[in-house]
């Protein structure tokens, strides 16, 4: 066979799969038979016996194994090459003497083109090293043979491909900096250290990195940091490439090429720096191998921490329950992210911060210590408080935001008359501020709305209304509503107030507004019927969201596009399997937000584009989203953020299979709690039990739960599982067949698969073949992993047991 004529790909850097020649998905039934095309793959174009592939395949073999596994390979043949008669040899799977090969060319197996690429790259100059490493990283799309990896056939080559790719990052790295982009690299860096954080080399390259783009304090910082992890969780001293580094940096000594471009040596440990062995690592009367607080030096007030320079993997985050949650672990076994992260200019990501009314959402807990500020340290960090203000005042506020917001407020109070409308319009355009803080702020946000929008409504003005309405354009993740009952009284007037409007347009005269003025008022109006309509399976949420986008696309408006989009997004759940699509809104919205500046939705963006990138498996692009979206979050103080991203840490701790179920259910119940008073009922309500059951489910764990347990809306999933764990089949049949068809929403995917799982165990056919059905669009997925929160595992595997 000519290896030219081969024009399809076959994918283990993920989950397995294969495309055809024009990059459409190739569909590859169930689990088994994408194992048995992992299993070749493994192989690498040698034969494997057919009796190695049956010991390979079952634990527990079937009374005719062979028999089997020739079926399996039959229908590979067929999705492989389906243009070949049926008398003509295969030519990719083969038989061949006692088994099976594939013959396929180094470039159809991406894993295969991603071991040459990396070869190549260290043979070119650094900006072409740096382009052919892109393409090579951007074709991973999760773990190595994802849903096999831990398959003792599998588990050798996915770590090997694992410590490649990480090699490859680093090695990236070097090419960066050799290019003078340390800034670059440093960005990448804090990630890669953040999730392996066992490994010096990335702590060396990201310190390097911050030290040529003029950072030398948080280099040192870095370097502080992963000395205090291998002390504290392992016991250890860094090696002697860590601590050589902290002393030239102390010493600025001149080979480390500050801001120059070094040459490139194309491996890892090479550029910019001298690899020296048994030095002693003191310098300014400090000593490396000590504990922290051990050595000389002073400490730095502002503690650096997280994702970025420091990447202190360190961070532990602590449930309420005390549980020590850990935010990273072990490097090259597996990937871990860490709970927190640091923004680029330094600030520590904070997962609370203060909300206008005092109120906090305690996001880090006390287990974070260097999250703390340390004040006391710091007496002058604040100005004092006018003393000279006049007996019987309230003190003037120290901190400038709030001296300015107090005469601005006194002067607007002076000014604008109580009855004027103009209040209304500034009202709307706080309680959209309100409601990015979180917790009460968010409460009192929704609250008001809805009065502000009557308030509006009974003035008669049509247009007033519509701006007060669509003003409100706060960013929305979630899919279930907060309070139904606001949105639809919010869904209500604006229908009416965008009836009022397009009357009052049509006969419009004289110098009355045209039409086309009242256009983009007419898009917020539908981006909001959009949004507060979401989760339900009227048409009028998708109708409103389609009008609102193709209005904005016709203004060109920016910001009222992004608002569009985010209806749309909310509107992108009209059956299961439509990561792909969501994913796309995000990735406009990303871009289109950082273009101009609208920083809440580019963070929204980078939040659905995590989700969507978890449902297809691809956890390495949602790593980058959940750093950017945290970084994005402290510099603009959006404290919300860091409940999505938390949850996503224990999302990610629980998928690479390796953690305790112990340490995956803690993880759970921090990010849990988190939501305490968050603000988010429609998130928070039955998300813990509901994330602990897939757990239990996934792991074959008994479903031990507590009678009271408030499952919240998940209940009518959950308790034909429930009672069947408790051996009361008639009752769960019962319940299997009370219960609904999934909202369509986030969860749809999750919860049509405890409903096949149900119907499985209870051989209920026809509830079986309907969430076949149902499931199939999302055959690719991982199911509840779009939400970015929790994972009942590759949808696949339902359908295959739908199937049975």
């Amino acid at each position: 066979m000519n290896p030219g004529d081969v024009h399809l790909g076959l994918g283990v850097l993920g989950p397995v799969t294969a495309w055809d020649a024009a990059g459409n998905t190739i569909a590859l039934k169930g689990p088994r038979h994408r194992s048995v095309l992992a299993r070749l793959i493994v192989a690498r174009r040698r034969v494997v016996p057919v009796a190695h592939l049956v010991d390979d395949l079952w634990d527990d073999p079937p009374a005719d194994p062979v028999g089997a596994l020739r079926t399996f390979v039959a229908a590979l043949r067929r999705a492989l090459e389906p243009d070949r008669s049926p008398r003509a040899p295969a030519r990719l799977l083969v038989t061949e003497g006692p088994g099976y090969a594939l013959r396929v060319p180094t470039d159809a197996v991406d894993a295969w083109w991603f071991e040459r690429s990396v070869a190549d790259a260290a043979k070119l100059p650094p900006e072409a090293a740096t382009v052919r490493l892109d393409e090579a990283l951007g074709r991973w799309r999760g773990p190595a043979y994802a849903e096999f990896a831990e398959q003792p056939w599998a588990r050798a080559d996915s770590r090997r491909l694992t410590e490649l790719r990480l090699h490859a990052v680093e090695l990236r790295a070097e090419a960066l900096m050799s290019s003078g982009e340390a800034d670059r690299a440093a960005a990448d860096l804090r990630a890669h250290g953040a999730e392996h954080p066992w490994r010096e080399n990335a702590w060396r390259l990201l310190a390097l990195a911050l030290y040529r783009t003029g950072r030398q304090a948080d280099a040192l910082e870095v370097l502080r940091g992963a000395r205090t992890l291998l002390a504290d969780q392992l016991g250890i001293d860094p090696g002697p490439g860590l601590r050589a580094l902290e002393e030239d940096i102390l010493q600025q000594a001149e080979h480390l090429g500050r801001g120059d471009r070094p040459a490139w040596a194309g491996r890892p440990g090479e550029a910019g720096g001298r690899a020296r062995g048994g030095q002693s690592g003191q310098a300014g009367g400090r000593a490396w191998g000590g504990r922290p607080g051990q050595g000389g030096g002073h400490a730095r007030g502002d503690h650096l921490a997280g994702y970025d320079a420091s990447g202190q993997a360190d961070r532990l985050a602590q449930a309420d329950d005390g549980a020590r949650i850990a935010a990273s672990t072990r490097a090259d076994d597996g990937a871990r992210i860490a709970a927190s992260t640091r923004a680029d200019d330094g600030a520590r990501i904070a997962a609370s911060t203060q909300a206008k009314d005092g109120a906090r959402i305690a996001a880090s807990t006390p287990a974070d210590h260097s999250a703390r500020t340390a004040d006391t340290a710091q007496p002058d960090r604040h100005p004092p408080t006018d003393r000279t203000a006049r007996p019987g005042a309230a003190p003037a506020p120290a901190n400038p935001a709030g001296r300015v917001w107090e005469q601005v407020a006194a002067a607007y109070d002076r000014t604008v008359a109580p009855d004027a409308r103009a209040r209304l319009e500034s009202t709307t355009g706080l309680l959209r501020n309100l409601a990015v803080t979180g917790g009460s702020g968010l409460l009192a946000a929704r609250e008001h709305r809805v009065a502000a929008v009557a308030a509006a409504e009974e003035l008669g003005d049509p247009e007033l209304t519509a701006r007060v309405i669509g003003a409100y354009d706060v960013p929305a993740i979630w899919t279930r509503l907060d309070d139904p009952e606001q949105a639809a009284q919010v869904v209500a007037a604006a229908e009416r107030t965008l009836t009022a409007l397009t009357a009052r347009s049509s006969t419009a005269h004289g110098h009355a507004a045209t039409p086309a003025a009242h256009e983009a008022d007419k898009a917020r109006l539908l981006a909001t019927i959009a949004l507060e309509s979401r989760g339900t399976r009227l048409d009028r949420g998708p109708q409103a969201a389609r009008q609102a986008q193709e209005i904005a696309r016709r203004l060109d408006d920016p910001a009222l596009l992004a608002f569009a989009l985010n209806a749309g997004f909310m509107q992108a759940f009209d059956r299961t399997g439509l990561a792909p699509r969501r994913d796309g809104i995000g990735a406009e919205l990303v871009a289109l937000s950082a273009r101009h500046g609208l920083s809440t939705f580019e963070t929204l963006g980078h939040l659905v584009r995590l989700q969507a990138r978890s449902a297809l498996g691809d956890f390495t692009t949602a790593d980058h989203h959940a750093v950017a979206a945290d970084a994005l979050a402290v510099r603009h103080e959006r404290p919300l953020v860091g409940v999505f991203t938390r949850w996503y840490a224990a999302l990610r701790l629980d998928t690479t299979g390796r953690a305790p179920a112990a340490e995956v259910e803690a993880a759970y119940r921090g990010a849990a709690a988190l939501l305490d008073g968050a603000g988010m009922p429609g998130l928070a309500h039955g998300l813990l039990p509901l994330a602990l059951l897939c757990l239990r489910l996934r792991r074959t764990l008994p479903l031990d739960f507590d009678d009271h347990t408030d499952w919240g809306p998940y209940a009518p999933w959950a308790r034909p599982l429930l009672l069947l764990d408790r051996g009361r089949r008639n009752e769960a049949a019962e319940a299997l067949h009370a219960t609904p068809e999934p909202p369509r929403d986030l969860l749809q995917e999750a919860l049509w698969c405890l409903t096949a799982q149900a119907a499985v165990a209870l051989d209920d056919r026809r509830t079986m073949a309907r969430a076949h059905a149902a499931l199939t669009p999302a055959a690719n997925e991982l199911a509840g992993a779009g939400s970015g929160l929790l994972t009942l595992g590759p949808v696949a595997g339902y359908l295959e047991m739908c199937s049975g």
